[in-house]
């Protein structure tokens, strides 16, 4: 009698332990996998060719003290490819499922302690801390979010799969082959670095710059008595502003107001300054 019960309480636990065991099963099978195509708040989710992704960091010249954010991050494939350069990096992501499977991916990456997701909406977050932004976000959602990423610290690095920012040119183009990566439409990284606003009037000792500014290009006058000449070869790349006046070739940093460096002119260098009198 007791050997009989015995073994019907053991075939009880076995019973048991065989029902949570495919319960468990069951669950691991139904673990969210994003599907290429699926439907997302603004844009519908692809992958970025790994090739691209190493692109898109190449070109931004990523180093391991930048703090990367990716907006739109999905499966956290930017964020994975930036920690494992070294440098810190955060996604945000609007789908639940794919925060949850972002933090999956980076665990087992291993790069968890670098790297940190936000389930949250693009045009309700403040990326101001990123030094390196990346995006693969349709053309009318750059366009939506190109005020604030002019409003970004001058020298911030922009990069974007494929897709442009209006008439915002980039300053670099870079692709990789389709053939080898199997990146189909999506094959070439675009790199913005924000400029400086330098629009407005400037006092040098010498007279006075007025600039216009278009993005990152520059042009205008310089006023010096009676002479205007006109300002040529203008370009912010960042906080670093070049442009010609005649024959005399500038170079300098902006600080705010205020902006130094050398001019080259009959083959010598020399100190210059200015101060901004009037904003544009």
């Amino acid at each position: 009698m007791k050997s009989s019960r015995f073994v019907r309480q053991l075939l009880l636990v076995l019973c048991v332990c065989v029902i949570a065991t495919g319960m468990w099963a069951q669950a691991a099978e139904k673990e969210y996998e994003p599907v290429e195509g699926q439907s997302g708040k603004d844009v519908i989710w692809l992958p970025t060719a790994q090739e691209l992704g190493d692109k898109m960091l190449d070109i931004a010249k990523l180093t391991p003290e930048d703090f990367v954010i990716d907006l739109g991050s999905g499966d956290g494939h930017t964020v994975i490819t930036a920690a494992k350069r070294g440098a810190r990096a955060l996604g945000i992501e609007y789908n639940p499922d794919m925060v949850a499977f972002s933090k999956r991916n980076v665990a087992k990456a291993g790069v968890a302690e670098k790297t940190q997701f936000m389930e949250k909406d693009l045009f309700e977050t403040d990326f101001s801390q990123a030094t390196v932004l990346t995006m693969f976000l349709m053309p009318d959602i750059n366009l939506k979010l190109r005020p604030q990423i002019l409003d970004l610290k001058p020298g911030t690095r922009v990069v974007s799969n494929t897709f442009t920012m209006g008439d915002w040119n980039p300053d670099e183009t870079a692709t990789v082959d389709d053939k080898k990566t199997g990146c189909g439409n999506y094959c070439t990284a675009l790199l913005w670095i924000v400029p400086a606003k330098v629009e407005g009037a400037w006092k040098l000792p010498q007279g006075e710059l007025t600039l216009k500014q278009s993005y990152q290009m520059l042009s205008g006058t310089f006023k010096s008595g009676n002479n205007n000449v006109p300002v040529t070869n203008g370009k912010m790349t960042g906080d670093l502003i070049t442009f010609s006046v005649g024959n005399i070739n500038y170079t300098g940093r902006v600080r705010g107001n205020s902006m130094e460096g050398t001019f080259q002119a009959w083959g010598s260098s020399s100190p210059w300054s200015a101060a901004r009198v009037r904003e544009g």
